[in-house]
């Protein structure tokens, strides 16, 4: 359940950092001075493919509610709360497991990134395909 809690932070952090990207693109103040765009919950709406460091995919969904869903490469599911704090995609799963937030980097050209939790697990957020 850990993994999974980490791949729905990291696919949170992956949301983020392509809203930070489209809005550092649309200011006209260079991308080193610019303070970082603010991230809001509702930014982070959408799929993503989540790479773990053994290299095992996983999914997370975060929905326009408020909850996500994260599957595990086992194909199970985890459900929880999902919401952005001092920066950071939080995600907290239903049950006994406590919350865990997310630290991201700023995408690539491909929109990827790397997303560490606050207990140092990285992993690296794509972009769900359409």
């Amino acid at each position: 359940m850990k993994k999974l809690m980490m791949v729905a932070a990291l696919s949170a952090l992956a949301a983020c950092s392509q809203q930070a990207e489209k809005a550092a693109e649309e200011e006209t103040v260079p991308v080193e001075t610019a303070a970082p765009a603010e991230v809001d919950s509702a930014s982070m709406v959408g799929d993503y493919e989540i790479k773990m460091a053994d290299g095992k995919m996983a999914k997370t969904t975060i929905n326009a509610d408020g909850t996500y869903v994260d599957t595990g490469p086992d194909g199970k599911e985890i459900k929880g709360k999902f919401a952005m704090k001092d920066g950071k995609e939080c995600f907290d799963p239903d049950g006994d497991e406590g919350e865990m937030c997310w630290t991201s980097t700023k995408p690539g050209a491909d929109g990827s990134f790397t997303s560490t939790s606050d207990k140092g697990d990285t992993v690296t957020v794509m972009p769900a395909k359409k």
